[in-house]
């Protein structure tokens, strides 16, 4: 553990790296208008990815994969070519969501195609604006190297009928980071069923996050989560969420108290409610 780079880089670390080491920062934003507030202003010399269209392969059936499927880990590969990162490259990934939602998406990408360097900025873009960061709408041109090597995925994933054989067996645990009141099912505000899947435990993301949205310290997060893992094995803890973005907000908070990295249920909610399953809810 003595090379574990933390997954996670403080604003104030960031403004120190500035205009003087060599890195990649890369902004990841989500929405219908996120290029456009990305154009309008960014982090300086941030690089822009889009979830939706770059970090996903949306498909028209949401019941095969969820609302944002992985893409090819060859277009992934060719992707991270084309913004210039190599194994060696340092990469710090911000999103502009305080506590990082799509920017924690693409830190498990890097980390399941093998890439260690690589840190997410807590906060995001308004943490670092809080501290004097520069921000602008300067256009960054990425330098495009050759497509990043890889062999497969080398962090746990797991499909819809492994998530229906073992969600209520103890030995496995299911972690929901949706907000309560989606997994109680009480409303559901983007996918077609509200409730949660049978046996699954819900933490929300949000737990993650004190007061001001910055992580709590690795210790407070390694507790809560070891307590609830308790003697499982790794492999046999997965986290999802609505469409298998949000999870990887739990996930890197994880990684962040020292813990193995679970599995990811890619297709979450998203894919469950849609394939005819047993729903559980608790009104």
């Amino acid at each position: 553990m003595e090379n574990r780079i933390v997954p996670l880089i403080q604003a104030s670390e960031l403004l120190a790296l500035h205009n003087h080491e060599n890195f990649v920062l890369v902004a990841v934003t989500t929405g219908p208008n996120a290029k456009t507030l990305y154009d309008e202003k960014h982090l300086d010399n941030a690089l822009f990815l889009d979830l939706n269209s770059q970090l996903s392969e949306i498909k028209e059936d949401f019941a095969n994969g969820g609302r944002h499927p992985l893409p090819e880990i060859e277009d992934f590969a060719r992707l991270l070519g084309t913004i210039g990162i190599t194994p060696s490259t340092q990469v710090i990934v911000y999103d502009d969501k305080n506590g990082a939602n799509a920017a924690a998406r693409f830190w498990w990408m890097l980390r399941a195609i093998g890439h260690q360097k690589v840190q997410v900025l807590d906060g995001g873009m308004q943490a670092a604006e809080k501290i004097g960061f520069s921000a602008n709408n300067e256009i960054v041109q990425p330098v495009r190297v050759s497509n990043y090597p890889f062999t497969n995925w080398q962090l746990g994933t797991v499909a819809i009928d492994d998530i229906a054989k073992n969600s209520e067996d103890e030995n496995y645990l299911v972690i929901d980071v949706r907000e309560n009141y989606r997994y109680r099912g009480e409303s559901e505000p983007i996918d077609l069923i509200a409730g949660h899947i049978p046996g699954a435990v819900n933490v929300p993301f949000s737990m993650n996050l004190n007061e001001d949205n910055l992580f709590l310290p690795p210790s407070q997060l390694k507790e809560k989560y070891q307590d609830l893992i308790g003697n499982r094995k790794p492999e046999n803890v997965t986290v999802h969420c609505g469409s298998g973005v949000t999870a990887c907000h739990t996930l890197l908070a994880m990684d962040y108290a020292g813990l193995t990295i679970p599995n990811l249920y890619v297709g979450s909610w998203s894919e469950w409610s849609r394939n005819d399953k047993i729903i559980g809810t608790e009104l």
